[in-house]
């Protein structure tokens, strides 16, 4: 066992239901990778704090820390952020930053499967047009990879996807929605690309009126637990373990 703590940073919100789903993901991680001892932080709204949490780890005598963005591009909390509060950590601890969630052949699996429970199944996919969801951004380098998981995902076999965005960068959920519509597409749904619902969840939802199906956010799902595991082995150079999951 690596004596490495897991530090899963994510990004926080006033919605409780957030910090719910995060926590609810991390004792999911625990659970595939047993003798891991996993912490959580947030940046902003909810407790406990990056720093509050390395100090306490400090405290207790640990040496080495992971801390991984519960992030699904590289955009300014990644690059900006997180490395600055990071920085800040007490000299004594060794912290490596893990790379951010996405892109990942696991995140289009997280998505087909919420899809999927909410209705749909592979041999809809022909006559299924998806608006993949996100938050948004104002980073172009967040901006092209989501636009190339949209491109992804209809490598899968969906009939089309169209990138959207809750907020800072166009176009909107209901624009997307009505694009496929005016594009002949049968049926729409939207799939948010998000991982803890929130504000911006919320106006997913709402621009997914006028879709025939709407998908909920990407949560604890096993795909993405599994990740989060990858991601630590990456970040400590070690081989990747498979790791068993139940779907």
């Amino acid at each position: 066992m690596n004596d490495s703590v897991l530090l899963v940073i994510a990004h926080g919100s006033r919605d409780p239901r957030h910090a719910a789903t995060v926590h609810t993901l991390v004792r999911a991680v625990g659970v595939l990778r047993p003798g891991l001892r996993v912490e959580t932080a947030f940046l902003d709204f909810n407790v406990p704090s990056v720093p509050a949490v390395l100090e306490r780890l400090v405290a207790e005598g640990v040496r080495e820390v992971v801390a991984l963005p519960l992030l699904l591009t590289r955009a300014f909390h990644a690059k900006a952020d997180i490395p600055a509060v990071l920085r800040e950590a007490p000299p004594s601890l060794r912290v490596r930053q893990a790379e951010v969630l996405g892109p990942s052949p696991l995140l289009l699996a997280a998505v087909e499967r919420r899809l999927y429970e909410a209705g749909l199944t592979p041999a809809d996919k022909g006559s299924t047009g998806v608006v993949l969801a996100s938050a948004g951004s104002t980073d172009p380098e967040a901006i092209a990879v989501i636009a190339e998981t949209a491109r992804e995902l209809r490598r899968t076999g969906w009939c089309a996807v169209r990138p959207a965005f809750a907020s800072a960068s166009l176009p909107r959920t209901e624009d997307a929605v009505r694009a496929l519509r005016a594009d002949g597409v049968r049926r729409v749904a939207v799939a948010p690309y998000v991982i803890a619902p929130g504000r911006l969840p919320d106006r997913i939802a709402e621009g997914a009126a006028g879709a025939d199906v709407l998908a909920d956010v990407l949560g604890p799902s096993p795909e993405l637990a599994r990740l989060l595991v990858e991601r630590y082995d990456e970040a400590l150079g070690a081989e990747r373990r498979p790791v068993a999951f139940t779907a």
